[in-house]
C-alpha cells in the first residue's frame, strides 16, 4: 500500500498542504521546527491509535486557524480522510471511500511503522512504551488487535470505577466486566506471543550485518481466558486496595536482548540500541510484506542523522524496493545515497515545496 497523494488541512504548521509521493522512497528536508515531522505524524494517523507523537488530537489543529483540521489520502483506489471538528476538537472523524468508519478499522487498510527520536529511550524507560510499541508490531499482524484492546481497556476502566466506589460493587457486573476482560486479554497475549515468536525466529536466522540481531521475549502475565477470568475474580480485593487492575496483558513488558553480545538491550550503549531497533524495525517490515501481502509505510524521522556514510547506504540499499518509505533530515546531503526514482521536498515554514 502506498500513499500516492497527501493533504494537510489545518494540521499543526500547515495551513494546506498537498504531497504527491512514489512507491519508493519519500525524502522530506528542511530546518529545524519546519513541518517535517509534522507531515510523517499526518501519514501515521492513517493508522489506528493517536499517531506518533501520541498528542491529544485537540494539540494537532493549526494555531489560529478556526479549530479542527483534517488528513486526507489516497492509497491506490482506497481514500482515507482523518481530523476533527471545530465543535468536538477531541473526538476523532475518520472515512474510508466517503463512508464514516471506526478509527480501529484502519488497520485493514493500510499498516504504519515509525522509528522517531523520541524512541531512542525504547529500551531504557518504562515498559508502558515498549508495550506500545509491541502492540503497534502486533497490529501490523493482526488487524483485529486494535479492537481487543479498545475492549479490554474499556472492560478495565469500568471495573476499576466499581473497585474505587465506596458501595460494594455488584458482584454479576463485576463478573461480566472481569469475562470481557478474560476474552479480549487472552486474545490480546496470544496476539502478540504469535507476532514475537515469528519475528523473533526470522531475526535469528538473518546473518549478521551493521544491523544488530535483537533477541525478543514478553515477561509478564501469559495465559488463557479462564486463568484470567479467575485471577481477576480472586484479586478483587487487592486490586481495589492498589486502585488498579495487577493481572493482565497490561501488566506485560517487551524483553530485548543484543544477540551478538548476549547483552539486554538497556545495558547497550546508544549507538547499539539504535541499530538493536532499527534492526527489529526492518526485520518486521520484512515479516508484514511476507506475512500480509503489503509491504508496511515506514516513517523514519531523522533517521540519518547519527548514522556514518557506510551505515546510511547499508540502510537505504536493505529498504530499497521494500516500500513506502518517509524520511526527514535536516541536510539533503544526508539522503545522497537514496538510489534514484526518490521523491524529494523541502520543508519550510509549514510549506512543502519539491525539490530537485
Amino acid at each position: 500500500m502506498t500513499v500516492t497523494r497527501l493533504v494537510l488541512t489545518d494540521f499543526r504548521n500547515h495551513a494546506d498542504a498537498s504531497l504527491a509521493a512514489g512507491a519508493g522512497f519519500v525524502v522530506l528536508t528542511g530546518e529545524n521546527g519546519a513541518g517535517k515531522t509534522n507531515v510523517l505524524e499526518a501519514v501515521s494517523l492513517l493508522a489506528p491509535g493517536r499517531g506518533l507523537r501520541r498528542a491529544p488530537l485537540g494539540e494537532m489543529a493549526r494555531q489560529g486557524a478556526a479549530g479542527g483540521f483534517g488528513v486526507a489520502a489516497a492509497l491506490g483506489d482506497v481514500e482515507i480522510g482523518t481530523g476533527t471538528q471545530p465543535d468536538a476538537p477531541e473526538r476523532r472523524l475518520v472515512r474510508i471511500n466517503g463512508a464514516a468508519a471506526a478509527a480501529a478499522t484502519l488497520a485493514e487498510w493500510v499498516t504504519v511503522l515509525w522509528l522517531t527520536p523520541a524512541m531512542d529511550r525504547l529500551f531504557v524507560e518504562g515498559p508502558g512504551e515498549r508495550r506500545r510499541f509491541l502492540d503497534r508490531l502486533t497490529l501490523a499482524l493482526a488487524p483485529g488487535h486494535a479492537q481487543h484492546a479498545t475492549r479490554y481497556e474499556a472492560a478495565m476502566r469500568q471495573r476499576n470505577r466499581l473497585l474505587a466506589d465506596e458501595a460494594p460493587a455488584d458482584p454479576e457486573w463485576l463478573s461480566a466486566l472481569e469475562a470481557r476482560m478474560a476474552e479480549h486479554g487472552a486474545a490480546i497475549d496470544a496476539a502478540r506471543r504469535d507476532m514475537v515468536t515469528t519475528l523473533a525466529a526470522q531475526i535469528e536466522h538473518q546473518p549478521e550485518s551493521v544491523f544488530a540481531r535483537a533477541g525478543i521475549t514478553i515477561d509478564g502475565w501469559g495465559g488463557d481466558a479462564h486463568a484470567l477470568a479467575r485471577e481477576l475474580r480472586d484479586g478483587r480485593r487487592r486490586d481495589a486496595a492498589a486502585g488498579r487492575t495487577l493481572a493482565g496483558p497490561h501488566r506485560a513488558d517487551l524483553l530485548v536482548t543484543h544477540l551478538g553480545k548476549a547483552q539486554p538491550a538497556h545495558l547497550c550503549s546508544t549507538g547499539e540500541q539504535k541499530a538493536l531497533l532499527l534492526g527489529l524495525v526492518l526485520a518486521h517490515a520484512e515479516l508484514v510484506a511476507d506475512r500480509v501481502g503489503r509491504a508496511p509505510i515506514l516513517l523514519l524521522d531523522e533517521v540519518a542523522a547519527h548514522l556514518d556514510p557506510g551505515r546510511r547506504a547499508a540502510l537505504f540499499e536493505r529498504l530499497a524496493g521494500k516500500g513506502q518509505v518517509w524520511m526527514t533530515g535536516t541536510e539533503p546531503e544526508l539522503f545522497d545515497a537514496v538510489p534514484g526514482g526518490a521523491t524529494r521536498y523541502v520543508v519550510a515554514n509549514g510549506t512543502v515545496e519539491t525539490s530537485n
